[in-house]
């Protein structure tokens, strides 16, 4: 029976190849989307995994997370300076670290942040050291430049009109090792160059003046500095500060560190600055902080998570927690499955009803030799296992080749996907895909018992004299 199977396989192999083709074409859309969902829920929680709390200025939680975690280009607005010395004495907090961005090189992000940071969320260095000077910077896993390399900050991106800044440059001292996160693509500076490149921190804020492309006068005197056009109180003394739940959210139309467009030339012109690339850095953080978009928390224990987080929910900032926002993500990630899903078994019942409309006129053409097997002694379930087991043997053939199909697509989709943002996503199959292997086999048998009835039930006399 096999061998007569193989052989009928054989002679109508262009037929069989065409069936094989559209299921393993259907299979493959559902299995893409199922992989592709999967490994993104996986990648972003494993991103955003080292990171406890966020606090932020009053605005969108989403925009906060994704700017400050996935490093995705948006403004956010600033939050106070004051926020962050609130937050480094509070024994609560094991560590509070601020991120300073807006600027890059190469297509990377330069993010100004602090070695607590560092330390506190990557596994070690590949090879080099931490920053220690003002001047140095460190790469993570996948920036493509050697250590010792001068780099030239450019505010904003070539690709939105950036401008590099002219004096400061940073040299490279270090490559971290991967995390699997948008990081790996993150040149990594201390937070007072960024304030410095910016015209920003102590050495900057005093007395100085000077003058917009409209020709307007703007004077920087004790705490106050202008970012386009805007005052922003960078901080007050012990005894008169501010309480956490008073200070003002700071939205500036176009914050100096908004992770995005490059702003425009008066930003450009207004908040030039320089580094001293041989000054020791600084990780102390007084009342003249300057304006942050994002603080990255690390709560001590779980219960003070929590605490932070309620304390900081105020009227002029924001505590969130990155899996809270994620889950609200995967909520809506989970809506745009269901749709792909629902266009993936379309597909995939509009094939099986052509299968079967197929089959049926190819048992039609093939009633003499279903009656001359009848005739020479073959029995019913001999003939309805011959055909059953033909059509059910192109099917799987095309489930599997299906599955393998959407796995190759699903990791080339991640691996564009992480070349992009830097998000590791783990493509694979589990468990559930076995459970929908067998589900799909189940439906082939199914699909393959009509045509197959319908031969069991043609007599050997009238197909003859058909």
């Amino acid at each position: 029976m096999i061998r007569f199977i193989l052989a009928d396989l054989r002679r109508l192999w262009l037929g069989g190849a065409v069936v094989v083709l559209l299921v393993a074409l259907a299979t493959a859309l559902g299995v893409a989307v199922t992989l592709q969902e999967r490994s993104l829920r996986l990648g972003s929680a494993r991103a955003a995994d080292k990171f406890d709390l966020i606090v932020g200025a009053a605005g969108s939680e989403t925009q906060l997370v994704l700017s400050s975690i996935f490093l995705q280009a948006a403004p956010l607005p600033l939050i106070d300076g004051s926020v962050l010395t609130k937050l480094s004495a509070d024994p609560r907090v094991d560590w509070a670290a601020p991120v300073g961005f807006g600027d890059s090189f190469a297509g990377y992000p330069i993010i100004g942040t602090t070695t607590k940071l560092v330390a506190g969320t990557t596994p070690g260095f590949a090879e080099g050291r931490m920053f220690a000077l003002e001047g140095e910077a460190v790469l993570g896993a996948t920036v493509n430049l050697p250590l010792g390399a001068e780099i030239k900050p450019m505010h904003g991106t070539a690709e939105t009109g950036g401008h590099t800044h002219a004096g400061p440059a940073y040299k490279v001292t270090g490559k971290l090792r991967p995390t699997g996160t948008p990081w790996d693509r993150a040149i990594l500076v201390p937070i007072q160059a960024v304030w410095h490149v910016h015209g920003l921190g102590e050495e900057h804020g005093h007395e100085e003046e000077h003058r917009d492309g409209d020709g307007h006068h703007h004077a920087h005197e004790g705490k106050e500095h202008h970012e386009d056009g805007e005052t922003h109180v960078e901080g007050e003394t012990e005894e008169h500060a501010t309480p956490v739940a008073e200070i003002p959210a700071v939205q500036p139309a176009k914050p100096a560190f908004a992770l995005g467009a490059a702003s425009s030339a008066h930003i450009e012109e207004d908040h030039h600055g320089s580094i001293d690339p041989d000054a020791l850095i600084v990780e102390t953080f007084g009342p003249s902080t300057p304006g942050l978009p994002a603080i990255l928390v690390k709560p001590k224990t779980i219960a003070d998570a929590y605490r932070l987080r309620q304390e900081y929910r105020t009227g002029s900032t924001l505590g969130v927690f990155p899996g809270e926002v994620l889950t609200r993500l995967y909520a809506t990630l989970g809506d745009a499955k269901m749709i792909l899903s629902a266009v993936a078994a379309g597909s995939q019942g509009l094939v099986a009803a052509a299968l079967v409309l197929v089959t049926v006129i190819h048992v039609g053409q093939r009633r003499r030799q279903i009656g001359a097997l009848r005739a020479f002694g073959a029995p019913r379930l001999s003939v309805f296992t011959i055909v059953w087991l033909e059509l059910f043997l192109l099917v799987a053939l095309g489930i599997g080749i299906g599955f393998l199909i959407g796995l190759a697509a699903a990791q080339i989709g991640a691996q564009l996907f992480a070349a992009k943002s830097g998000v590791i996503l783990p493509v694979g199959f589990t468990r559930e895909d076995l459970r929908l292997a067998l589900v799909f086999l189940g439906f082939a048998a199914i699909l393959a018992a009509v045509p197959a009835l319908l031969a069991y039930r043609q007599s050997p006399a009238t197909a003859l004299r058909a």
